[in-house]
């Protein structure tokens, strides 16, 4: 969500911090050790291979299953490292597990190509209009923009937060919450350390009443 100090936030009126570059030489280094091909990806075969995946994340990558993410407009690296986990074994999931462990690399670069490129849709959530503007202030409070960007539409592994599912976004924070869901450098599970339960909810609230950006 943000890069959060260990003391819990910056202080108003410091400087936010750029997107690491060291991080992204490290995602990129990662992606390059696994023999994926970003650059060579192709959409349209990515289009092919993700009808198997229609079923939970929708056609275009628009889900709509509760709990099921969208991966439209999802940053290619994002996707691409997340299906680099699951294919590893170092993230785990009933339904994507099998899938992702048959993935190739190719495979990988063209699936994660092919949703950067879908137009997101907001998902249809119910979202309670008390907790969204609590969630808000904390939004501004850990800088959450800083990595995720000011529309909240995510960038390199930084993920699109805006107008994801709420079931889904309430579990992933939780998840960091409890050190059971990490990101690729840590910061979101610090991150999440000085959130209370309810803090946690509104920002779920909150992100996902925001327009598809």
């Amino acid at each position: 969500m943000s890069h959060v100090a260990r003391t819990g936030g910056y202080k108003r009126g410091a400087s936010r911090p750029p997107f690491s570059k060291a991080i992204k030489a490290v995602l990129i280094a990662a992606v390059a050790l696994s023999g994926a091909r970003v650059d060579a990806a192709d959409v349209e075969a990515g289009r092919r291979k993700s009808a198997p995946c229609a079923s939970c994340h929708g056609a275009d990558g628009n889900a709509t299953i509760p709990g099921t993410p969208s991966l439209a407009a999802q940053p290619t690296y994002f996707t691409h490292w997340q299906l680099i986990k699951f294919r590893d074994g170092r993230r785990k999931d009933a339904q994507m597990s099998p899938f992702a462990v048959n993935l190739t690399d190719e495979d990988m670069g063209d699936l994660a190509a092919f949703y950067a490129a879908q137009p997101a849709r907001a998902r249809d959530s119910v979202v309670d209009p008390s907790r969204a503007a609590a969630g808000r202030e904390l939004v501004d409070r850990h800088h959450c923009s800083s990595c995720h960007t000011p529309t909240l539409a995510g960038q390199q592994q930084v993920p699109r937060l805006a107008g994801q599912d709420l079931q889904y976004l309430l579990k992933l924070l939780r998840g960091f919450k409890a050190k059971t869901a990490s990101d690729l450098d840590g910061t979101m599970t610090m991150a999440a350390q000085p959130l209370t339960p309810e803090e946690v909810d509104s920002l779920a609230h909150y992100l996902a009443s925001l327009p598809a950006p």
